[in-house]
C-alpha cells in the first residue's frame, strides 16, 4: 500500500483518483503529478511501483500544499478574519453561511439541525 504525505492510499482505485484522498488535490492535480512523475492514469494503486511512489511523493513535496499545512493556513485564514471583525469573520464566529447564501431556509448544514420549540409529544 502507497503511503503519500501521511495518507495511505486506496488498494485496487486507479492512481488518478487514490491521489485525491491527500486534502489538497483534486483531479487536476492529480493527473499533473502522475503527468510530470511519468506514470499512467490507468494503474491501479497497487500496482505502482517504489520508484514510481517516490517521484510522486517528490513532486507533491516540492510543489503542492497538502494534509497538515494546507489544514493549518486555512484555519489560520479563518482566525485572522474573525480576529478582524470583518463580515465573513462574524460569519464565521456566529456559524452561519460566509458566502451570502440565504437562511431563511436551508443553511441547515451550517446551522446545524432544527431546534423544536414548544413542539412536545403526548
Amino acid at each position: 500500500m502507497a503511503r503519500i504525505a501521511g495518507v495511505d492510499l486506496p488498494k485496487g482505485k486507479r492512481i488518478e483518483i487514490a491521489l485525491t484522498y491527500i486534502y489538497g488535490i483534486g483531479r487536476s492535480s492529480s493527473r499533473k503529478i502522475l503527468e510530470k512523475a511519468g506514470v499512467n492514469l490507468d494503474t491501479k494503486s497497487d500496482q505502482l511501483t517504489e520508484e514510481e511512489v517516490t517521484r510522486a511523493r517528490k513532486i507533491i513535496d516540492e510543489s503542492f500544499q497538502v494534509e497538515g499545512d494546507l489544514r493549518r493556513e486555512v484555519s489560520m485564514n479563518i482566525k485572522r478574519l474573525m480576529d478582524m471583525g470583518c463580515y465573513r469573520g462574524l460569519r464565521h464566529r456566529k456559524g452561519l453561511p460566509a458566502r451570502g447564501q440565504r437562511t431563511h431556509t436551508n443553511a441547515r448544514t451550517r446551522r446545524g439541525p432544527r431546534r423544536m420549540i414548544g413542539r412536545r409529544r403526548k
